[in-house]
């Protein structure tokens, strides 16, 4: 027997599902859904993803690794979009400042 998924409404009037093992155990358990119909669109997009999902092992040095090389490549792409913003406000400030010596 394989297992479930079962639908519940809270005190809010929001909807939820568990997945529950053979043995009755909660495997997940979902966000908080506005209509049972949203509940049941979850369900689906559980079934139809996990079944291929990979596996994220995020204790492994490697990924530590990665994770750290992401976040560095992150910060030297904001401080590069950053200078690119002081610089175009620099040449802005410079012809409004042509601008105003030419007209007067």
């Amino acid at each position: 027997m394989p297992g479930k998924f079962v639908i519940k409404k809270g005190t809010t009037g929001k909807f939820r599902f568990n997945l529950v093992s053979t043995n009755g155990q909660i495997v997940a358990t979902s966000e908080a859904y506005e209509t049972k119909a949203s509940a049941q669109a979850g369900i689906r997009s559980v079934k139809k993803l996990a079944a291929d999902a990979v596996v994220e092992d995020t204790t492994t040095a490697e990924w530590a690794a990665a994770d750290a090389a992401r976040k560095e490549a992150e910060k030297a792409k904001k401080a590069k979009k950053a200078a690119a913003a002081k610089k175009a406000a620099a040449k802005a400030k410079a012809a409004a400042k042509a601008a105003a010596t030419d007209g007067g």
